[in-house]
């Protein structure tokens, strides 16, 4: 029952990790940048979702929305300021910006909303018990949340114009420029997708646990280690490399202390670099 236990907690954080995986890996497959701010950026999002919930006393599924809103507006903007100006220049430049811009991130949130814990609601809520198995309703939330924006990344990437256009510009920048794609745009709509998979992944983040305002730089290296495990540039490997580190990081408190389990996910992406660079599903491509 404890090994249960602790694979349906591994498949909730695998959900959260996914998420932002799936952001990461959207991001360096068209850009070919690794953003450093993403982790800040879910931090965003879920202090946004709750100024609506305590302000105006807005369920967390309508405080989702001006978040995702929010947190999309400033990835567009964060790139039209920082990051366009420095494309051409070294990655090394670049990738040190979005460190830059995750600091500036996290002391901007801690002036809005402080340093402290908070939650989105206070009390506390009764799980449901399954022949031993616990499952809250905030976990429930968190996967139903995830499966349908898993979805919605499928939908996107599969069947619309803008989706085929950034998978053609993961496969090959300079033939997809020449065959026509508006690289602009895909660039502004990749941000902008980006943005809201970043702002629910907080969202998510927050309701399975607290709100702090390093709540997404300590998630970042899982995060990142999900999207290398799953093949830079794919979003259904990030899917499966974020259920695989979530799954990883709960099962290593049977033969370890809790508070080592972000060493388990620095473990596998090291391996993964070492053993399978390209990741489980190959290749950078969408």
């Amino acid at each position: 029952m404890e090994f249960l236990q602790l694979t349906y907690n591994g498949l909730v954080l695998g959900s959260i990790l996914a998420l932002g995986a799936i952001g990461v890996t959207m991001i360096f497959g068209v850009l070919r940048f690794a953003h450093f701010a993403h982790g800040d950026l879910m931090t965003v999002g879920a202090y946004v979702a709750l100024t609506f919930v305590h302000w105006l006393a807005w369920p967390i599924w309508l405080a989702a929305l001006p978040a995702i809103a929010v947190t999309s507006i400033l990835a567009v903007v964060l790139d039209q300021l920082f990051y366009r100006r420095l494309r051409r220049v070294a990655p090394v430049i670049l990738l040190i910006s979005s460190f830059a811009t995750a600091l500036m991130l996290r002391a901007l949130v801690q002036i809005i909303w402080g340093p402290d814990n908070q939650v989105y609601a206070t009390g506390i809520s009764i799980p449901y018990r399954i022949a031993g198995l616990v499952i809250t309703p905030d976990s429930l939330k968190v996967l139903g949340a995830t499966a349908l924006m898993v979805v919605v990344v499928h939908l996107f990437l599969a069947h619309t114009k803008m989706g085929k256009s950034m998978r053609a510009m993961s496969d090959n920048v300079d033939l997809a420029r020449i065959s026509g794609v508006p690289v602009k745009r895909v660039i502004f709509w990749t941000w902008v997708f980006a943005g809201a998979l970043t702002a629910v992944a907080g969202i998510l983040l927050g309701v399975d646990t607290r709100l702090i305002p390093t709540m997404g730089w300590n998630i970042l290296l899982p995060i990142f280690a999900a999207a290398i495990l799953g093949g830079v540039g794919r979003p259904y490997g990030a899917v499966l490399g974020g259920l695989i580190i979530g799954l990883a990081m709960n099962y290593s408190v049977l033969f370890m202390p809790s508070a080592y389990k972000l060493a388990v996910a620095f473990i596998i992406m090291i391996a993964v670099l070492i053993l399978r660079p390209q990741g489980l599903l190959k290749g950078i491509s969408l």
